[in-house]
């Protein structure tokens, strides 16, 4: 005798669990998770894009010290002498020491990083919108007002092999900017000032710059 199919073993299983706390706690989750890269894309459009970049320091002055010890090694090893193994270890580490101090000093003191939005001069940074003028370049002899002004970041002039831009804020303050290549910075901070005092950045949302 053949046993008769239960009637309720293929019947779907009941889907009022897929309504109920798990499915409010999933869609929070993919709503949280989706909101996450729109945040960070406006953190990212705050802060704006980097107009001009200078680090301060190459990481040539920390190999100049290394070198000079292989050379004096390679001197020591053909003249068949002995090598001084105590004395180059000693001048090794002082000369990379110092090449190592020296690297510090420069990216903390002498970089520039020019954004939409804010001009760092070393450790000091200012806002765009508190600069009222910049000033053109000096093609005269005459000696301007701004030339003699303090230098932006912690050094009271313009760093060495650097020259300055002048600049004048809002509350009337003159100042130098600086950097290297002094030409390519002075036409990219333009720019970027009179973009800020046209509205055109600045703020998450509004039209980019190009």
């Amino acid at each position: 005798m053949s046993r008769r199919p239960d009637p309720d073993a293929n019947d779907p299983a009941p889907t009022e669990a897929a309504d109920g706390p798990a499915a409010e706690s999933g869609a929070q989750d993919s709503a949280g998770q989706a909101a996450a890269p729109a945040q960070e894309t406006t953190e990212e459009t705050a802060a704006g894009r980097v107009l001009f970049d200078e680090p301060g320091g190459s990481t040539a002055v920390i190999w100049i010290g290394p070198l000079m010890i292989v050379a004096v090694l390679i001197l020591e090893i053909v003249g068949q002498g002995r090598i001084h193994w105590e004395i180059l270890t000693i001048f090794a580490v002082i000369l990379v020491g110092f090449g190592m101090l020296q690297f510090a000093a420069a990216r903390r003191h002498v970089s520039v990083v020019l954004t939409e939005t804010s001009l760092r001069q070393g450790a000091e940074t200012v806002e765009l919108a508190d600069i009222a003028e910049i000033y053109p370049e000096n093609r005269t002899h005459e000696h301007q007002k701004w030339e003699s002004a303090r230098a932006l970041g912690e050094l009271p002039a313009v760093p060495r092999r650097r020259k300055g831009v002048g600049v004048r804020f809002t509350n009337g303050r003159l100042a130098q900017a600086w950097a290297r290549d002094v030409d390519r910075f002075r036409s990219e901070l333009t720019d970027a000032h009179l973009a800020v005092k046209m509205g055109l950045t600045g703020e998450p949302g509004t039209p980019k710059r190009r």
